[in-house]
C-alpha cells in the first residue's frame, strides 16, 4: 500500500523567501463560520518539538488565501478546536 502523500503550503516572508509547511489539518470553526488550517514546518516534521501554525483559510479553486488570526476571541475558539481534535486523536 503507497503512503498517501503529505499536503504542502509554500508561504513566502516578507523577503520573498519561501517556507514550506505540512498541513496537518484543515477544519471549520462554527462560531465563526470560517475555515482553518493548521500547519508545521516541514524541516520540523521529525523534531519531537514543533511549531504549530494556524491561519484563516479562504479557498477558490486552485487559489489559497491564508489569512493571520488577530482576534483574541477568535484564537480562543481555535485553540479550543485543536484541543478536542487532538483529544480525539486527529491531530
Amino acid at each position: 500500500m503507497a503512503e498517501e502523500e503529505q499536503e504542502r503550503i509554500i508561504i513566502p516572508d516578507e523577503t520573498g523567501a519561501e517556507h514550506v509547511f505540512n498541513v496537518i489539518y484543515k477544519f471549520t470553526v462554527d462560531e465563526t463560520n470560517s475555515s482553518y488550517v493548521a500547519l508545521i514546518p516541514v524541516e520540523q516534521e521529525e523534531a519531537e518539538e514543533q511549531d504549530l501554525y494556524v491561519f484563516r483559510i479562504d479557498e477558490k479553486g486552485e487559489e489559497i488565501n491564508l489569512f493571520q488570526i488577530e482576534d483574541d476571541a477568535e484564537w480562543e475558539m481555535i485553540e479550543e478546536t485543536i484541543v478536542t481534535l487532538e483529544d480525539e486523536g486527529l491531530i
